[in-house]
């Protein structure tokens, strides 16, 4: 076993040369490999969040809603984060703004 130490450590520098140069493609591929997840899953994530937060602000009384339960209604008031939303004649839910998947 010690001798297996002692070759390893008694290697020419030309062997460790060759490793340093296949070390950083290794890097530059692993770069590369960050920068497409970013540009495919990431980046296009944030946006569709952007966009979901500004139509979120932008909700007022008489909006037609669907909550991420699937429940399909009209704006009647909103207070603070919560929401009323009239879903029949006479029936009337409380939802937090969070909850709001899509405007119709």
């Amino acid at each position: 076993m010690f001798n297996t130490f002692a070759n390893i450590l008694a290697m020419s520098p030309q062997g460790q040369q060759g490793g340093s140069g296949s070390l950083i493609s290794m890097l530059v591929m692993f770069g590369a490999v960050i920068l497409i997840m970013y540009f495919l899953m990431i980046r296009p994530q944030q946006k569709r969040q952007k966009e979901h937060q500004k139509m979120l602000e932008n909700l007022k009384k008489g909006d037609k809603v669907i909550t991420t339960a699937g429940i399909h209604g009209t704006i009647t008031d909103i207070d603070g984060s919560s929401m009323i939303l009239q879903v029949s004649d006479n029936v009337k839910i409380t939802f937090e703004k969070s909850s709001i998947a899509a405007k119709k």
